[in-house]
């Protein structure tokens, strides 16, 4: 919304003030259990794979589809996420999820083929984990306003922490119980989504039960007043009253859609930067943790030491999440904070440009505890800049729209670091490409958003220009007596109401002026 050009950022655009704190902390916890599940758990079952590629007898890359199908489904199914919240809550989604998961994982232990694991594993846990980490990133978006990096950033170390018990828990589960009884178990472990989504207790403003009270308000009230309330109401989020039942059929699909995606997202220019940026940046993201061992292995590195170098890597992510966080909510980063996500992500592409450059076992330690605290950082605030960007009013959409078109960009990545490795038998130029390409979105993203500050402070003073001009001032607080003098006649069940829509004044006045 509008306060974003600068100065501290202490608005809420859901027509009500967010605890921060309270229960919010509470949370924060499950949510980075959710997280933790949802980030973790496609690379956790790679343990797995060996042992059911022999069972299985087919080859390696048929297996490692498994684990594309999981991610592939957990960010493709964002957008139907996003709908479901926007219809019951966070909180019933996240317990279906949980839910999902583990029927998901128990059946995936009786498969007797690797098409039934796809079903299985790829889409129904896929799926599950997609219902985990929607609802967990948006909830914490409408229980903190000033305190939200920090909060973001400790929700997000959920998922290395869980990186550390996850493997060597796999392992210990597989050298005890085999793959089948492995997935058995996790079935169950998965099962605590649900305990996390509990958590997630409903805040703010009930919808319903203002719609109910304005169509009560509507009956007793007499017929010049119904118009007037109508009218202000005519605003998208409430239909006014009598012509509701006529719209609902015309409606088409699209309409009925719209309603809990907001696709005007499209039009939003901060939502567009981000966009651009974080599709490029995701080309390169995630294959160099795929290729780090395999490359430690490649240049001579026994095993253990190889997988001790992820370990580092998670245990300095795990460290810098929170801290980012907090260096994030800080009153010089807060107002610039897209400034320090774009050098968060060109740091990384750096890190990648000079790996090659490691030759030795020390030099991929240094590089693995530099990647850890860039991925960290980055991971700490790619919602946050999201929710600065756009909003927590239109987070939900937002975030669902944004991971269906990561989904090709998380899904190429890999495969692309893979076929270049193939092609010249050296990991160097799969490095390079990554690193190219994340520092080119760094820069994208830095110029862009220098831009969208310069325009946001541009369109901050026409609309103080415009406030201050006497003619408008007088109309407006014309309007507000009337609506004061309707409220004391009316009681306090309209209180609510009267909050959502000054909250819904500011928003139009902030976020669709572009």
């Amino acid at each position: 919304g509008p306060g974003h050009a600068g100065g501290p950022i202490a608005f809420s655009d859901l027509g009500y003030v967010p605890p921060d704190g309270g229960w919010g902390w509470a949370v924060v916890f499950g949510a980075s259990i959710s997280v933790g599940f949802a980030y973790t758990f496609p690379k956790g079952i790679a343990i797995f794979f060996k042992e059911i590629q022999d069972f299985f007898g087919t080859s390696y890359s048929e297996i490692a589809w498994v684990s594309s199908i999981t991610l592939a489904t957990t960010y493709g199914a964002g957008p139907i996420s996003s709908i479901l919240v926007n219809r019951y809550g966070s909180r019933p989604v996240v317990m279906l999820g949980g839910l999902l998961c583990g029927i998901g994982m128990v059946s995936a232990a009786f498969c007797t083929s690797i098409l039934q694991l796809y079903i299985c594993v790829g889409f129904i846990t896929g799926f599950g984990l997609a219902l985990n980490l929607q609802p967990s990133v948006i909830i914490i978006g409408k229980y903190f306003l000033k305190r939200r990096p920090i909060a973001n950033g400790l929700a997000m170390a959920g998922s290395p922490v869980m990186l550390c018990t996850l493997a060597p828990l796999n392992q210990f589960l597989f050298d005890n119980f085999g793959w089948r009884g492995s997935f058995l178990i996790l079935g169950a472990v998965l099962l605590n989504c649900c305990v996390a989504g509990a958590l997630f207790r409903p805040i703010g403003v009930a919808k319903e039960s203002v719609k109910k009270e304005m169509i009560e308000e509507e009956k007793e009230a007499p017929k010049e007043e119904v118009t007037k309330v109508s009218i202000e109401m005519s605003n998208p989020a409430y239909p006014p009253a009598e012509t509701k039942e006529e719209e609902e059929e015309e409606k088409g699909c699209c309409e009925k859609i719209n309603r809990y995606l907001d696709f005007s997202l499209f039009k939003h220019r901060g939502f567009l930067i981000y966009l651009i940026g974080n599709v490029l940046m995701f080309l390169g993201f995630f294959a160099p943790i795929v290729f780090l061992a395999p490359y430690a292995k490649h240049i001579g590195i026994d095993e253990y030491s190889a997988a001790f170098l992820l370990s580092i890597l998670a245990i300095v992510d795990m460290i810098a999440r929170p801290a980012t966080g907090i260096i994030a909510n800080s009153k010089w980063v807060r107002p610039r904070i897209q400034y320090f996500f774009s050098f968060a992500i060109a740091f990384n592409g750096a890190c990648h440009l000079l790996c090659p450059l490691a030759s030795g076992y020390t030099g991929l330690v240094i590089y693995s505890i530099f990647f850890g605290l860039a991925f960290g950082m980055v991971c700490a605030m790619l919602f946050e800049t999201l929710m600065d960007l756009v909003g927590a009013a239109q987070f939900t959409s937002a975030v669902g729209l944004v991971t269906i078109v990561e989904c090709c960009t998380i899904l190429l990545g890999p495969p692309i670091g893979g076929t270049l490795i193939d092609t010249f038998g050296d990991y160097k130029y799969m490095f390079i490409k990554c690193g190219a390409v994340m520092v080119l979105a760094g820069t994208f993203l830095f110029i862009m958003n220098y831009y969208n500050y310069h325009m946001l402070a541009k369109e901050e003073k026409e609309r103080k220009a415009k406030e201050e001009d006497p003619k408008i001032v007088r109309t407006e607080n014309e309007g507000r007596s009337n609506w004061n003098k309707e409220t004391q006649q009316d009681g306090p069940e309209l209180e609510p109401l009267k909050d959502e829509r000054e909250g819904l004044k500011t928003e139009v006045n902030g976020t669709n002026e572009v």
